[in-house]
């Protein structure tokens, strides 16, 4: 005869845990993530179907799941490895800085913070813009310190350059991942002469403008660093340049800070 309460008791008893996230994927109830070597050190990248959808400091497993679950209402699960294409992608990004045409996921992102983080995302390695550049690029002047928010609550850091960013008096303000010296040490990694750049930045110098072309540009835009000592001419605003008669360049875009 058929024990039933043993039967019973065996059915109660709890899953391999193994099995656990392999249901929840295979149902599409939760996303997944890798571990990725970055200049900060090892970061977790969690991913779904359409792009990156967190990127944090590696720590502990569970307490990243569960900040996960908490701000995307979704199970995250570890995966083996990347996609390959979004493993090329990232892999670029957190290795060399090249963080265009990286897909993310902005599912829960407003409007008003997809358009930050996409803007923040086409800055150059090694550059940095101010809040209100950002701001005015979007069709939002005025809205420095909503971008500084948004920036601030960006999911997916690295993969989006938040630290690209900086604060309107040249200063590298606050950094969303880790310390915030950690900008500042990305920075330096992508090539950017920190010293030279703060050093400006504390004299007041907002632009650097070239008297062989009347082109004035961002400090750390390309085409500024290529300035010769003779050559160059600084300025502490857009309009003190327009007034020396002065161009904004095209590629880093000044006179929309």
């Amino acid at each position: 005869m058929t024990d039933i309460p043993a039967r019973l008791a065996a059915l109660r008893e709890p899953a391999p845990t193994h099995l656990v996230p392999e249901v929840l994927e295979r149902l599409g109830l939760a996303d997944r993530y890798v571990t990725r070597p970055s200049a900060l050190g090892p970061v977790f990248v969690a991913f779904t179907n359409f792009g990156v959808s967190r990127v944090d400091l590696a720590g502990d497993p569970e307490r990243f799941a569960a900040a996960y679950r908490q701000r995307f209402g979704r199970e995250v699960v570890a995966a083996v490895a990347l996609p390959p294409r979004l493993a090329a992608a990232v892999d670029r990004a957190l290795g060399e800085g090249r963080t265009r045409g990286v897909p993310v996921d902005r599912a829960g992102l407003s409007e008003f913070q997809a358009a930050v983080l996409h803007l923040a995302a086409s800055i150059p390695p090694g550059e940095v813009r101010p809040y209100g550049w950002v701001a005015r690029e979007i069709g939002r002047p005025g809205s420095d310190r909503a971008v500084g928010n948004a920036l601030a609550a960006n999911p997916v850091p690295l993969v989006v350059p938040c630290h690209r960013v900086v604060r309107a008096d040249g200063r590298f303000g606050r950094y969303s991942l880790g310390a915030d010296a950690n900008k500042r040490l990305l920075l330096e990694a992508e090539g950017l002469e920190v010293e030279e750049y703060e050093a400006l930045a504390g004299r007041g110098v907002r632009y650097l403008g070239s008297d062989t072309t009347g082109i004035y540009c961002h400090p750390t835009c390309r085409h500024a660093r290529r300035i010769t000592a003779k050559h160059r001419v600084e300025f502490c605003s857009s309009a003190e340049a327009a007034r020396a008669g002065y161009r904004p360049c095209r590629d880093c875009r000044p006179a929309a800070a």
